[in-house]
């Protein structure tokens, strides 16, 4: 047995010691690992509840918008509108060709409003019924001239109002078969002409008074309109 300055000392108080630094460096992990177990926990709560913020926030300004968040540019070659029934309502796209076209849809899915836009420059704008038959066109082609056509529930043509490039302007008014029978004219030069098909289809035109040798004068005049287009 051993002695010290405190008494005489063993080896069951040297282990006893020793189990005790044991025991209390034990503790301190246990409780080093329980805090740690309890900030893990916290750390997953909190990225959960981020992520599912995250994804709420995406999928809300997807479906409704979100202020501030509008994008800067949006590409593609086609966008498509549909209803709550899934029922084609709207395109805007642009075909192989080139061609830009805007198309409204009623609640059916026929078209019946397309403003298209060429690879030549021309623009046009339709209306169409149920059945697709073209009842108001306008258009303008790239040399400034322009038309606007009206058809009946048939889809014939029965008034055209056109403006040619070098100014000049014409009204014709036709039949159900499309046939011109009557139509004004305003020519480049300011001329003004009146046009009426009687029932043997001659036409009868009067003209402005022109000076004798005023050549140019009378060469400008419109001459009969032409028989609006039908469609085929």
């Amino acid at each position: 047995m051993t002695t010290d300055s405190h008494g005489p000392t063993g080896p069951s108080d040297f282990e006893h010691r020793v189990e005790t630094v044991l025991l209390e460096r034990l503790g301190r992990v246990e409780r080093e690992n329980r805090r740690l177990r309890r900030y893990g926990s916290l750390l997953l709560v909190g990225g959960a509840i981020i992520l599912g913020l995250t994804v709420a926030v995406f999928w809300y300004s997807g479906r409704f918008g979100l202020g501030g968040a509008v994008a800067e540019n949006l590409a593609a070659r086609q966008f498509t509108i549909r209803d709550s029934h899934g029922i084609n309502r709207g395109t805007w796209g642009i075909a192989d060709d080139g061609t830009v076209r805007f198309q409204l849809s009623d609640v059916q899915g026929r078209p019946r409003v397309r403003l298209s836009l060429l690879p030549d420059g021309s623009s046009g704008l339709s209306f169409a019924d149920s059945s697709d038959r073209k009842l108001l066109v306008m258009g303008a082609l790239p040399d400034q001239s322009t038309s606007f056509v009206m058809s009946d529930r048939a889809g014939v043509p029965r008034a055209v109002l056109g403006m040619s490039s070098n100014g000049s302007a014409n009204l014709v008014f036709a039949n159900r078969d499309g046939a011109s029978k009557a139509g004004l004219g305003v020519d480049a030069r300011g001329q003004g002409s009146f046009t009426l098909a009687d029932r043997d289809q001659q036409q009868q035109v009067t003209e402005p008074d022109t000076e004798p040798g005023d050549s140019e004068a009378a060469d400008s005049q419109p001459g009969p309109p032409a028989k609006p287009a039908r469609k085929k």
